[in-house]
């Protein structure tokens, strides 16, 4: 399952990673962010040992969202190297996630 992290948590899991990482801007009040749950907590399980996913609460970690321009969610956002590598916003194919993991791999 992928791990719920906060704004205390964000350097050192996401921007230190030497790890790509993906972080799925959420809301626990969002349709579409309930239909990609299970997506991401499969990937969280398929990419151990290759990448990072984490979940962050727009709600709890207003700061990042506001830091992200995160204006709608789900927003999942792609770090490599503790930069932003791309980006895609709503409800997507778990095979579309899957691609742009591997190209930052």
């Amino acid at each position: 399952m992928a791990k719920q992290i906060t704004s205390s948590e964000f350097e050192a899991e996401v921007l230190q990673s030497k790890e790509p990482v993906l972080v799925d801007f959420f809301a626990t009040w969002c349709g579409p962010c309930k239909m990609m749950a299970p997506i991401i907590d499969q990937l969280s399980e398929e990419m151990e040992g290759k990448a990072k996913v984490y979940k962050i609460d727009v709600d709890e970690s207003r700061d990042l969202a506001a830091k992200y321009s995160i204006m709608s969610v789900p927003t999942i956002v792609f770090f490599k190297n503790g930069e932003i590598a791309d980006q895609i916003v709503g409800a997507v194919p778990k095979e579309k996630l899957v691609d742009k993991l591997n190209a930052l791999l």
